[in-house]
């Protein structure tokens, strides 16, 4: 694989990206997918001495343009926003109306990056596509391996584990063996506009963080208040809709109580949020659906592995019963915090990701 796309959102971890591929003698052209766009998030995506919550907006796509012509590469703007709204946006609105809590970058990643865009090398006459991910892509015997970056606090593994055999035959992530401090190093010295930029933190398409307001907005619908119940079933004051809730939340409840309370389930049916103790959070059993495995090879009935629940966690050793049709469960040897449905539990043996599925 000699040419290749680079997806380049105009943060560094992209750039370093283009500038590494191209010392290793790659042919390369930068690309940014243009996925939403609206005044508000112009403006916070642009605030205060260059630090950005977000991706996708004006600045974004002329640092990276910036970029690209100080690398000697083409560079191109590609106008994803209907495919996104339709695998992404459309999916997360669904799922919170539903009571789960959605993680719209996986997502994002399996649609859009990982299908739309390799799709779109392809068509351009490039063989790959690279992005700034920080995970690496091992061969061993013909078979290719998802691997834990090796910088721990950097590892994005977990929301690549929609990967198959194919794409990461055809993708490239240079950063996965280094530090972030090394890649900003190495923007400094290249003289690129963005070295010193922030990393984007919040979800582009809020990038006010208020989750149910985009939600109220895209639907045009009010979610109607309903009743706050104990573990019991008993009614201890109202709640303001259910789409402003998720497992394992603790603030913003507004129940006076004795003991601390947290979210525990959300019943969409009844409209029902159920508050109880932390303990109650607790739990060894977690099923999945929509799992991939990314061997491509048959799943095992039983095996050992470890999984982790949430993207900031450590993975913890477990059971998987696969049952079929991409349902399994996960037994964890230890009871695991707030398995929140609409997340993912990743598969990990040792440094390497077996694959993962969406927990109901």
């Amino acid at each position: 694989m000699k040419k290749i796309l680079v997806a380049m959102s105009g943060g560094v971890d992209s750039s370093v990206t283009g500038y590494l591929l191209k010392e290793q003698g790659y042919e390369c052209c930068g690309c940014t997918m243009k996925l939403y766009e609206s005044e508000e998030l112009d403006r916070c995506s642009c605030a205060n001495d260059g630090a950005t919550k977000t991706c996708c907006s004006a600045d974004d796509v002329e640092d990276a343009r910036s970029v690209a012509y100080n690398l000697g590469m083409p560079f191109y703007v590609l106008n994803y926003k209907e495919d996104f709204e339709k695998c992404v946006i459309a999916d997360f609105v669904k799922c919170y109306e539903c009571g789960m809590t959605p993680n719209p970058c996986i997502q994002c990643n399996k649609h859009m990056k990982f299908e739309k865009l390799l799709k779109q090398a392809e068509a351009l006459g490039y063989e790959g596509v690279a992005t700034g991910h920080y995970a690496r892509i091992e061969e061993e015997n013909g078979v290719f391996r998802l691997k834990k970056a090796s910088d721990p606090s950097k590892d994005q593994s977990y929301v690549l584990y929609n990967l198959s055999q194919e794409q990461l035959s055809k993708i490239k992530f240079p950063l996965g063996g280094l530090p972030k401090s090394e890649v900003r190093e190495i923007a400094e010295k290249q003289g690129f506009i963005n070295a010193r930029k922030h990393d984007s933190q919040d979800i582009c398409f809020v990038p006010d963080g208020d989750y149910a307001s985009m939600i109220e907005r895209y639907t045009g619908k009010t979610f109607k208040p309903g009743n706050f119940v104990d573990v019991n079933g008993n009614v201890i004051g109202p709640h303001k809709g259910i789409i402003h809730y998720t497992i394992g939340q603790r603030r913003g409840l507004g129940i006076p109580a004795k003991d601390r309370l947290y979210v525990i389930k959300l019943d969409v049916e009844k409209n029902e949020v159920v508050l109880g103790s932390n303990e109650d959070l607790f739990s060894k059993t977690v099923k999945v659906s929509d799992l991939n495995w990314i061997e491509g090879s048959d799943i095992p009935t039983d095996f050992r592995c470890s999984a982790k629940i949430r993207y900031r966690m450590n993975e913890q050793p477990c059971s998987v019963h696969y049952e079929g049709d991409g349902h399994a469960t996960i037994t964890f040897d230890e009871a695991q915090r707030a398995a929140t449905p609409g997340q993912s539990a990743v598969l990990y043996d040792g440094d390497t990701v077996l694959g993962g599925g969406i927990i109901f």
